[in-house]
């Protein structure tokens, strides 16, 4: 934090916490992955820490709903060699979804993801 000048932006993104333990809890595989999610962060104990430092927390967001079951699928199903069909099939839902952008998807993910968006995003201010 001390290479962001006073009056400077932050923004921080961190997986939502319930959707994420699920994962754990499905899969001690997707827990231990190298270059995987390492801890699970309380959104409203984050944005304490970091206002504890002297940040002011300006927004607050979510993303990505309509990748919650895919991580679930996926998890369901991390010890098998082979993945199952039905999370091929999700996986391609979300690369059509992420390069098509229709409507439907879009307004499921938008009004889904206030709940259970993967990621909540936390917006910070440094005072001047």
């Amino acid at each position: 934090m001390r290479v962001l000048k006073p009056g400077g932006k932050l923004g921080i993104s961190v997986p939502r916490q319930w959707p994420e333990w699920i994962c754990w809890r499905l899969s001690e595989g997707y827990r231990t992955t190298p270059g995987g999610h390492i801890r699970i962060f309380d959104a409203t104990h984050l944005r304490r820490e970091v206002e504890r430092l002297g940040f002011i927390c300006v927004g607050r967001g979510s993303a990505h709903a309509l990748h919650v079951p895919y991580w679930w699928l996926k998890c369901l199903f991390w010890r098998l060699d082979r993945e199952p069909w039905l999370v091929k099939a999700y996986h391609r839902l979300l690369v059509w979804d992420l390069m098509k952008r229709p409507w439907l998807t879009r307004a499921i993910d938008v009004l889904l993801n206030p709940f259970m968006g993967k990621s909540i995003i936390l917006y910070f201010t440094k005072p001047a």
